[in-house]
């Protein structure tokens, strides 16, 4: 009996320990992430430009949303833009990995090349691209020009229909070689002795890729994808810094839709700080939903 209490109470001193070591993190999570999570929620329910009190509305904001045309506008975007960044950045950073990790000579060079992108500032980014996109003075046009191509020099942010491919390639742009780094170090783990069977079956290099790095990769792919999907519907840094959402809202996002409504831009210049969180759980909600269901269909496919 003494020694079963002995153990037992070894077993809650550990326990305890154990707790006390997570305690820190839990703290910090409650303070920075979990309060304002909430307070965020509550906001989304009232009236409030950020100054006196809130006034509680209810789901008034969300009603609102309804029946806001530049909602459904910046919506529209929203997702356009996420689902072509999500398949050009997890598509173009495979290949690339690909091709690297069969031994070209110059991988560590061109490796180092695209990573350089991921480590510098969104906002260092847009106004790099900026100038490059610029109608008079942009390296893109003088260069079209300098080859004979004077017929497709353009003001790409200023036409609405070349205002969203022009920062999707930006995006493109500044993930490729993180998203081909982590490729990369997936590819590393393939045992190539499956490559090896493949080989002796007579599978070419597209049936090796389709049959045997694809379904290798389905994790790693899984992780990426979701990074894209999260990182696209809460874009903002990026689009506000080279277009503010414009020209004519042709690049409007709810980041940056949400971002004019809370400091007055966008609404006649009294913010409107309880509509523009109202948006923000739009975005939360679309982002936990587009996670959960590729997580799910992940699942999915490993089980069968």
């Amino acid at each position: 009996m003494t020694s079963a209490v002995s153990r037992s109470g070894q077993r809650l001193r550990r326990s305890a320990v154990g707790y006390l070591f997570i305690l820190p993190i839990v703290v910090f999570f409650v303070v920075f992430v979990g309060a304002p999570f909430v307070r965020s929620v509550y906001l989304s329910l009232t009236e409030w430009s950020g100054y006196g009190a809130p006034k509680f509305v209810g789901l008034g904001n969300f009603a609102e949303l309804v029946v806001d045309p530049v909602f459904w506008q910046a919506l529209g975007t929203t997702v356009l833009f996420t689902a072509a960044t999500t398949v050009l950045q997890t598509v173009v950073p495979l290949l690339v990995a690909v091709l690297v990790n069969k031994g070209w000579r110059a991988g560590v060079v061109f490796r180092t090349v695209l990573f350089v992108p991921a480590v510098i500032s969104f906002v260092v980014t847009a106004v790099l691209w900026q100038l490059m996109y610029d109608p008079n003075v942009g390296v893109i046009n003088e260069f079209l020009r300098a080859v004979g191509l004077d017929a497709l020099a353009h003001a790409w942010l200023a036409d609405p229909a070349t205002v969203l491919p022009a920062l999707v390639v930006v995006s493109l742009w500044r993930v490729l070689g993180l998203f081909m780094l982590i490729f990369l170090a997936g590819l590393q783990t393939i045992p190539p002795g499956l490559y090896e069977a493949a080989r002796i079956d007579g599978a070419t290099p597209a049936q090796q890729f389709r049959h045997v790095t694809v379904p290798m990769l389905r994790k790693v792919t899984a992780v990426v994808v979701t990074l894209n999907l999260i990182d696209g519907f809460k874009t903002f840094d990026l689009i506000y810094v080279m277009t503010g959402g414009g020209p004519n809202r042709a690049s409007e996002v709810l980041g940056t839709y949400l971002y004019g409504l809370a400091f007055g831009s966008s609404a006649g210049a009294v913010p409107a700080l309880g509509y523009a969180t109202a948006i923000s759980m739009v975005i939360f909600l679309l982002a936990m939903a587009a996670t959960v269901v590729q997580l799910r269909l992940g699942r999915a496919r490993d089980v069968r």
